[in-house]
């Protein structure tokens, strides 16, 4: 790490190991600030964000059936944060890989354990506030049985880690988060920060702050950035700014992903806290705005399907509801749902296909199991962001 990019700033800065003549440069973070002076320019980004994420909040309390949102928003976020990382895989065979295990990859089942450690983090969130306690429980989940596993999950690191290109030293990465020795008193503030509710900042820019020091602070020997955004939404939540998981800044995040690493790093660097917290409200507005036409176009299709399953002397609005849900089914999946025998899902799906609502995409796995997708509901669920296509305008309209 080049010291002479770093400068002294409120938020940390450049240090080296006395009477270590094998010392190399790290970043020392220092205590959050607690107070901020908000320029014009951010309180007017805040006040947008503040507002969609407001429709994004009645939206979710309002909606009829919220849990329709819940798993395809979940999943969307955390499809984005491992891709941030690298792992590569789509929401189809997400979906796939849920339903038959011997569809499953590497790149599956990272994602389908970041969504079961956003399920304990939720869980565990409902009796105990946000803290080292609980974060050290989700890592744990996060990492166990797949790659990364040999990287101490659930525990603190005990060794140096640096950040940069393939085959990075301590002198040639762009960044060295703080050593070990250094964590117990950084992970105690941060702590304290998350948990001082309302006494200080708007939580917008607690949130804000809370993930760059996370990130910065790098407490972990893999997992840094999938936890820490899994955080954002969580103290959301915490807060009552959110009534569930609706917000996905992850995708916003992979989008511009360089950007949001440069603006992280710039603050480090000069402490440019003011353009790290513009790009998080721009998230917020952004992924808050998309959540709500998503979540429109996700009912609207819904109840499109149900007036006319209703109108059927048939197990259709069963379907309906696994398939807005779950866009990806097989015949024991709609056995499952439904109840209806081998024979009976199958002719259900013949319906459905008739319809329109499903079409075939051929056998996958070990046992050779056919799956059938919902076009509709899989295009709503998987399309481009909102803002990344120009136009907020209904996908679908019928």
């Amino acid at each position: 790490m080049d010291a002479g990019r770093f400068v002294e700033s409120a938020f940390g800065q450049p240090k080296r190991e006395p009477g270590n003549k094998w010392a190399f440069t790290y970043y020392l973070p220092k205590t959050i600030p607690r107070q901020l002076p908000l320029t014009a320019e951010i309180v007017l980004a805040m006040s947008d964000a503040d507002a969609a994420l407001g429709h994004l909040q009645g939206l979710g309390m309002v909606i009829t059936d919220p849990s329709l949102l819940i798993g395809p928003y979940l999943r969307r976020e955390a499809l984005a944060s491992s891709r941030i990382e690298g792992t590569q895989a789509s929401l189809s065979e997400l979906f796939q890989s849920e339903i038959d295990a011997t569809t499953s990859d590497d790149d599956t089942d990272e994602v389908k354990r970041y969504l079961e450690a956003t399920e304990l983090a939720y869980n565990l969130a409902k009796s105990l506030p946000i803290t080292q306690r609980l974060v050290l429980q989700v890592h744990e989940v996060l990492l166990r049985g797949v790659r990364g596993e040999e990287r101490s999950p659930g525990e603190l690191r005990t060794s140096p880690v640096w950040v940069g290109r393939a085959g990075a030293t301590p002198d040639s990465a762009a960044f060295v988060p703080p050593l070990p020795e250094h964590l117990p008193a950084l992970m105690r503030d941060w702590e304290y920060f998350v948990n001082e509710e309302g006494k200080h900042l708007p939580v917008l820019i607690q949130a804000a702050l809370m993930h760059y020091q996370f990130e910065t602070i790098h407490p972990f020997l893999d997992g840094n950035g999938r936890i820490g955004r899994l955080l954002i939404n969580l103290l959301l939540m915490e807060r009552g700014r959110l009534p569930m998981p609706l917000l996905y800044l992850s995708s916003y995040f992979e989008r511009y992903r360089q950007t949001y690493y440069d603006k992280l790093q710039a603050v480090r660097e000069s402490g440019d806290i003011d353009g790290w917290l513009l790009f998080f409200l721009e998230a917020v507005k952004s992924q808050a705005n998309d959540a709500v036409w998503r979540a429109r176009e996700l009912v609207a299709i819904r109840e499109s399907y149900l007036q006319e399953a209703i109108q059927t002397r048939s197990s259709l609005p069963a379907l309906v509801d696994l398939i807005t849900r779950t866009p990806v089914v097989t015949v024991k999946s709609v056995q499952r749902a439904t109840g209806l025998t081998n024979q009976g899902s199958r002719a259900l799906i013949r319906n459905a296909e008739s319809r329109g609502w499903l079409q075939s995409i051929g056998t996958r796995g070990r046992g050779g199991t056919e799956f059938w997708v919902a076009p509709r509901v899989l295009e709503v669920m998987d399309a481009p962001m909102a803002y990344a296509r120009g136009t907020t305008d209904q996908l679908t309209s019928s």
